[in-house]
């Protein structure tokens, strides 16, 4: 073997199967005011202890290691829910203000939006996804545990007003509880100038019960939107992008664009070849992969003293590592041990 298989080329975040991260996912705290079904247990998790969480300080420097030394350009701001931290306007501001300042996404249930959503735009913030999976209130109680529906369509409502655009709503189906409301949903975003995502179930759940067979697939998706409207190929260039996106012919955005729809099938059409995302948890772990069984430690060698260089050598290094897929779909493949909520989405 040689030398450059053991080592990462360059300066960038590149690995062994030619890909090169420039998207990073930024968990925020592992905590969530919601409780969601298929994501973790009614009485909720044990929380990582406040010492053990990156401080806003810490997150602000490993973001400019990220972008000065390590090529990144996107920034997505994740959970846990990311709104219960106490620090995020100040961090997105702080993150604003670096040189050659990446763009800035924020991934969030949206309770609370509608209070933040005007200080997180001036702060930087370039956009927004907000997880909505379903237009009912009473079904919303029954996968959430909570009576929040109404908070989280003001929230929407209050990042479009806040010029937080395009405005994306991300969604899960669920057989037997809201399967029947993919087209529904669409008319929803539609309607308001939001982008829907819809996202298959992924094996990231706290109590390891995800079945392959209960996962509502792209195709099962696609076959019910088509029943009610006409989607087109999309011309734009998908690149690193998680989500395939079709054009709703007759539709437009906020802006007077063409409106899209896009499916997220990360189980049944796996695009871990254009991946381009590396993760950092809340306590200061680099993931190469949302299900990656291994992490790297950045945060004792940022308390221990590292440098910048010495921080951004040992991420490349976790980098250099990234399998070549997830392996979701290989009998052998074992579900991570942390739950989504404690890795970040």
């Amino acid at each position: 073997m040689t030398h450059s298989e053991h080592e990462p080329p360059g300066a960038g975040l590149a690995d062994r199967h030619g890909r090169v991260a420039t998207d990073l996912r930024v968990s925020l705290t592992d905590r969530c005011n919601l409780r969601c079904t298929y994501c973790m247990p009614a009485e909720g998790l044990d929380w990582l202890p406040n010492p053990a969480l990156l401080t806003d300080a810490e997150i602000v420097r490993l973001i400019d290691v990220a972008v000065h030394r390590l090529g990144v350009t996107d920034v997505r701001f994740t959970g846990g829910e990311p709104l219960l931290r106490r620090g995020l306007t100040e961090i997105v501001r702080a993150v604003a203000a670096l040189p050659g300042r990446p763009r800035m996404m924020l991934t969030t249930n949206g309770i609370g939006l509608s209070r933040l959503a005007a200080p997180l735009a001036d702060a930087g913030l370039d956009r927004v996804n907000v997880s909505l999976d379903t237009t009912d209130p009473a079904r919303f109680k029954t996968i959430t545990r909570r009576d929040r529906h109404a908070d989280v369509v003001e929230g929407l409502a209050a990042a479009a007003a806040a010029g937080l655009l395009p405005v994306k709503m991300n969604a899960v189906l669920l057989h037997g509880v809201n399967d029947d409301e993919a087209a529904e949903l669409l008319r929803f975003a539609l309607d308001r100038g939001y982008e829907l995502r819809f996202i298959e179930q992924m094996p990231l759940d706290a109590g390891h019960t995800w079945r392959r067979e209960e996962m509502v697939t792209a195709a099962e998706i696609l076959a019910r939107l088509r029943a009610e409207f006409t989607l087109l190929p999309d011309p734009a260039v998908r690149g690193g992008a998680p989500a395939e996106t079709w054009v709703v012919e007759g539709r437009t955005d906020i802006g007077g664009a063409p409106a899209r729809v896009g499916v997220i099938a990360s189980v049944s059409s796996p695009f871990c070849g254009a991946c381009d995302r590396t993760r950092l948890t809340a306590d200061g772990a680099v993931r190469s992969c949302l299900f990656s069984q291994e992490e790297t430690d950045l945060r004792s060698a940022l308390r221990g003293g590292a440098t910048d260089e010495e921080l951004a050598d040992l991420w490349r290094k976790a980098m250099w590592a990234k399998p070549a897929g997830h392996g979701i779909n290989d009998p052998r493949f074992l579900q991570p041990a942390r739950p989504m909520s404690a890795i970040g989405g």
